[in-house]
């Protein structure tokens, strides 16, 4: 008989519990007011594309690879507004730009200027989508492996 009183006192205090603890949410939840939508969606956006690798090219065969990531800013309110997602586009700007630049000491690239690279993928970037979505294009990863460094 014990037994039984103890059983139906510990199912009382939890159901108790559960009780106090749902009605504390409901009344929270009533009590936080969510951000207006303009602004839980505007502001600036910062989007990684994915891992960049781009064929070195001399003396007829592939030297090596330039492997770059980059971030690209973008205000939410114009990316919402775009038919595409733009990271294909600073993808494929961002690998014609370093394959087709003569130029490029693929061997020394602190000779590279990244600040003109950056800004020149932004331009093609927002001429290509016809609007001005891009804010910013920042290099968060820029490295050459040689063909020698390439696991076999």
């Amino acid at each position: 008989m014990q037994m039984i009183r103890l059983l139906i006192a510990g199912a009382w205090a939890c159901l108790v519990t559960v009780g106090a603890s749902m009605a504390m949410s409901y009344w929270k939840q009533d009590r936080i007011a969510p951000p207006p939508a303009e602004e839980a969606l505007g502001g600036l956006v910062y989007e990684k594309t994915k891992v960049i690798n781009v064929p070195m090219i001399a003396e007829g065969s592939v030297q090596g690879y330039i492997v770059t990531q980059l971030v690209f800013t973008a205000e939410a309110r114009a990316l919402r507004q775009l038919p595409v997602p733009p990271e294909a586009f600073v993808v494929d700007e961002a690998f014609r730009s370093i394959y087709g630049d003569q130029k490029l000491d693929f061997k020394n690239l602190s000779r590279f200027d990244l600040s003109q690279f950056t800004q020149t993928v932004r331009e093609h970037v927002n001429e290509r989508l016809q609007t001005d979505a891009v804010r910013d294009v920042l290099v968060q990863d820029f490295n050459y492996v040689s063909k020698d460094q390439i696991r076999r």
